[in-house]
């Protein structure tokens, strides 16, 4: 029997045919060695990876929901994901400690080269349209990936992080979630606000960053890094969607587009102090031995992050789209 969510997206590769056909019970599920050949942070592991952790959340049509616990499913996906994170574990270490770590993210640099700066210094239209359409794998379902964490913690950390998720989910006012927020803009944008809309369209780059969220989330022994990685979000998160907020504003993208960046600037202020402090600190007091744990989450933020602001900066200066399919004009207050 059908049920709600998005459509299979187009597979990329060997990784991503191999799931796509087991989840529609029409063949064989990738071996080995198709994970051991893929490029770690490329388009066929990343989608593939992507799919498996889609059915935690919203699931696709036509995949019966029995999918989500299927047990050579979860082999297979157990085998991309240590693939993903030794690679982070390797590639992603910058702090030996969370003091260091933490002191880097929250020194903004005078003359940011990144693409908020970009965007709101040159940007144009249609790029931020696509920066949106890659941001919806994660906009629109915001926070979600964070609550995995909530029963993994207890205290101080728990409160804290129970206290802005709440936040996030609009204080117990749907219209003020910021997934329904960020829907909001994309209509502004001229989008479409359908959930998964955008990823055939996504670059590995964008897939990554979700699937970073949902790998710490989704286990237990890595709520460190989770914790690590919600505080580089928040502390970020203020001055980033400052320059984005000017950005939709010199461009004229609208109201709904302005609103969901201002409003990000003042939350996640408050939400900065409250991660540092409560959910950080009170982790680290009840569980010191996860501060390694903490200090990568972070650092793997970052090189994620960075990944998919240097592949974003590279095609637009090229004047090329970095999205993977080109975005169509839906009717739209933009001309």
């Amino acid at each position: 029997m059908e049920h709600e969510g998005p459509r299979l997206p187009t597979p990329r590769g060997p990784l991503s045919r191999g799931v796509d056909a087991h989840l529609r019970g029409a063949g064989r599920l990738p071996r080995p060695e198709d994970v051991a050949r893929a490029e770690v942070y490329g388009d066929d592991l990343q989608l593939a990876l992507y799919l498996c952790y889609e059915l935690h959340y919203r699931g696709f049509a036509d995949v019966p929901p029995e999918r989500e616990w299927d047990p050579d499913l979860l082999r297979v996906r157990a085998a991309m994901e240590h693939r993903f994170l030794s690679a982070l574990r390797t590639d992603a270490h910058a702090h030996d400690t969370v003091d260091e770590a933490l002191a880097d993210l929250l020194v903004e640099p005078v003359d940011g080269t990144g693409v908020s700066h970009f965007l709101r210094d040159e940007g144009e239209l249609w790029q931020l349209r696509e920066y949106a359409a890659q941001r919806s794998l994660y906009h629109l379902k915001e926070a979600d990936p964070h609550a995995w964490v909530l029963p993994r913690l207890y205290g101080r950390a728990k409160a804290g992080m129970a206290a802005v998720e709440f936040d996030e989910w609009g204080g117990g006012r749907a219209d003020r979630v910021h997934a329904a927020l960020f829907a909001d803009l994309m209509t502004d944008l001229g989008l479409d606000t359908t959930y998964g809309r955008y990823l055939d369209a996504a670059s590995a780059e964008a897939l990554a960053t979700v699937n970073m969220m949902s790998l710490f989330g989704l286990h237990r022994a890595l709520r460190g890094a989770l914790v690590g990685h919600f505080a580089t979000v928040e502390i970020t998160s203020s001055p980033g969607s400052r320059r984005l907020a000017e950005a939709m504003r010199r461009t004229g993208a609208g109201p709904a587009a302005e609103h969901f960046y201002d409003e990000h600037v003042e939350a996640d202020a408050v939400h900065e102090q409250v991660v540092r402090h409560d959910v950080i600190g009170g982790l680290l007091e009840e569980e010191p031995h996860l501060a390694a744990d903490v200090a990568f989450g972070i650092d793997a933020t970052e090189f994620v992050e960075e990944r998919l602001g240097t592949r974003l900066l590279a095609d637009w200066r090229a004047s090329r789209s970095s999205l993977r399919e080109p975005l169509a004009r839906e009717a739209t207050h933009i001309s």
